[in-house]
């Protein structure tokens, strides 16, 4: 009873007609537009057209297209294996997947959106869970990631790892805002972030220049499940090679939290990281305050002894420590 991974990409919501990626437009989600996996739905057409109109009503009502995948995806897969017009039904397999708590939630939050708005009524389950402590990936381990990738997706996950800004953000984001000028990337908020606005580092504002010569349509960067797929890409091909299976374990989501993370630990001020990751409540990012667990022997340490050495570390991410015998001592965690 698995589910197995909730990628979208196993979802039942599909499109019919794709656009490559530099094209000026993105096409809307209509439901001529996509269709329902035939294997699921074969001798029960009713459903199908049941499903494919909740998801219309569900981005009528400004349900982001992300959310529908998902949403297409657990409605499918109950669909296959109970009825999902029987809520009491649904109720029990949920209870009986062997899957997380969390997980099981998500099923119940999508199901509930095909239960209001096709008039049934059902005795809504709750799942406990507590958030999981995020591991932190090295800086030295991002940016061996980076690295392997293409020089596309190493300036989309330098921007993603400098800003902490999360993938649907990024992907949302629009010629006008960008700066190029004052090298400058404003953020619309994503399901309740606050937006923003950030200030690239010289090299990622060169990447960025170089990408949007290629990638110039509206809005220049490629959807967030594009962004996953190539991150897992490129990690797993690192892996690999290196025979370094922890590297699987680094998801394209920790590069928010490692974002977090740094900046609470360069500033230690917990309002101004609250700014920067767009939190509406300090309570979220009073998680970045719990780790800070590094340990001194966790670092890259440079030696500056001009002006024009000592600039060049604070670029490449090093931070003062102390002077001694007339030069300048710089760290950068790794």
């Amino acid at each position: 009873m698995n589910p197995g991974s909730p990628a979208p990409q196993a979802g039942i919501l599909v499109q019919t007609r794709r656009r490559p990626h530099g094209t000026s437009q993105r096409p809307c989600l209509n439901v001529e537009d996509f269709h329902i996996k035939s294997s699921s739905f074969s001798q029960r057409p009713l459903l199908k057209g049941k499903i494919i109109n909740t998801l219309i009503k569900l981005k009528s009502i400004g349900l982001s297209e992300s959310t529908l995948e998902h949403v297409s995806y657990r409605l499918s897969y109950l669909a296959r294996h109970c009825d999902l017009d029987n809520p009491e039904e649904v109720s029990r397999f949920i209870a009986n997947m062997k899957v997380s708590n969390a997980y099981k939630d998500t099923f119940v939050k999508s199901y509930n959106y095909y239960v209001k708005l096709n008039g049934l009524a059902w005795d809504k389950p709750t799942y406990k869970w507590e958030r999981k402590i995020p591991r932190i990936p090295t800086t030295e381990a991002i940016n061996k990631i980076i690295s392997r990738a293409s020089k596309k997706y190493a300036t989309i996950f330098k921007i993603l790892m400098e800003t902490g800004v999360m993938p649907h953000e990024l992907a949302n984001v629009t010629l006008r805002d960008i700066d190029l000028e004052k090298g400058t990337l404003n953020i619309q908020g994503f399901k309740g972030h606050a937006s923003r606005m950030f200030k690239l580092k010289p090299e990622t504002l060169a990447m960025l220049k170089w990408y949007l010569q290629t990638y110039s349509s509206e809005k220049p960067f490629p959807k967030a499940i594009w962004m996953g797929k190539m991150w897992r890409k490129f990690r797993n091909s690192l892996a690999d090679k290196l025979k370094d299976p922890s590297l699987r374990q680094i998801r394209l989501y920790d590069l928010r939290h490692y974002y977090g993370t740094m900046t609470y630990y360069k500033t230690k001020d917990i309002l101004y990281v609250k700014q920067q990751m767009g939190h509406k409540k300090i309570e979220t990012t009073l998680l970045y305050a719990q780790l800070i667990v590094f340990g001194e022997d966790e670092y890259h340490v440079k030696v500056a002894k001009t002006l024009k050495e000592a600039c060049q570390l604070v670029e490449q991410g090093f931070e003062y420590v102390t002077e001694m015998d007339g030069a300048k001592i710089f760290r950068k965690r790794k």
